[in-house]
């Protein structure tokens, strides 16, 4: 990986752990019988994957961390939804007031959103 080594780990390594209790969850859905929970739901630990290994900062060092953080955190709203799908919770009494716990999710987007990775000089 280079220089930079721990900041490229906890790209990776930070959005692979949002997105772990999704993998454990499919895994379980399939253990169970709930097939089509269980394959949606790796479908949906792939794309992040993906998403992940697409919007590396390093390769797009002149784009801002919002701008790259975008698509994972869509997809990690879509888990969020398939998980209370998944559960059968959609008809559980959940309403929009319910979203106000996710407002702290967003402070990276106050905290980094600005930044590019070209900002910092490699060490």
């Amino acid at each position: 990986m280079g220089k930079r080594l721990g900041e490229k780990a906890g790209w990776i390594g930070g959005w692979t752990g949002a997105f772990l209790w999704v993998l454990i969850l499919s895994i379980v859905w399939l253990v169970r019988g709930k097939t089509p929970e269980g394959l949606s739901g790796l479908a949906l630990v792939c794309v992040a994957a993906l998403l992940i290994l697409a919007t590396l900062p390093w390769r797009h060092p002149k784009t801002p961390f919002w701008k790259l953080m975008v698509p994972a955190y869509i997809v990690l709203g879509l888990s969020v939804a398939w998980a209370v799908w998944s559960f059968g919770a959609t008809d559980s009494g959940l309403n929009w007031w319910s979203l106000l716990w996710a407002v702290p999710l967003l402070i990276p987007f106050g905290v980094a959103g600005r930044r590019r990775w070209s900002d910092s000089p490699p060490e």
